[in-house]
């Protein structure tokens, strides 16, 4: 890898670089319909990647000038809030920022859910 490239995967192993591959032949719906509006630097010009690797954790969506997470939560989270906030605190060691969007908010008000990343991007660039 090149240099900038191992800044961006947080001491990832090859086995969850793996993985990511895997998850991103199979995004949930609401993962493609946010994927659509991040694509090709759409937003603000800016490189989002797609179930990027971060050490032991793949993030939905990540941007590495902005240092934004993206999580996308289907109904699977509604009981695993612990877990969650966790993974999202060995996230943020790496002076990154966590924000998460339901499935919901993203099919029913995808609008919303894009002006809310702007803002915070634009917050943090």
């Amino acid at each position: 890898m090149r240099e900038i490239d191992k800044r961006m995967y947080f001491n990832t192993k090859p086995g969850i670089i793996e993985n990511a591959r895997l998850l991103r032949k199979n995004m949930t719906h609401a993962e493609n319909l946010l994927w659509e509006k991040l694509c090709r630097n759409q937003l603000l010009g800016l490189r989002f990647r797609r179930q990027h690797p971060i050490d032991i954790f793949i993030a939905d969506f990540y941007c590495h000038q902005a240092r934004l997470v993206i999580e996308v939560d289907g109904p699977v989270h509604d009981d695993q809030s612990e877990y969650d906030d966790g993974r999202e605190a060995d996230i943020e060691k790496y002076s990154l920022k966590v924000v998460r969007f339901t499935n919901d908010e993203i099919i029913d008000d995808i609008d919303s859910v894009i002006a809310k990343i702007e803002a915070i991007v634009k917050s943090r660039i």
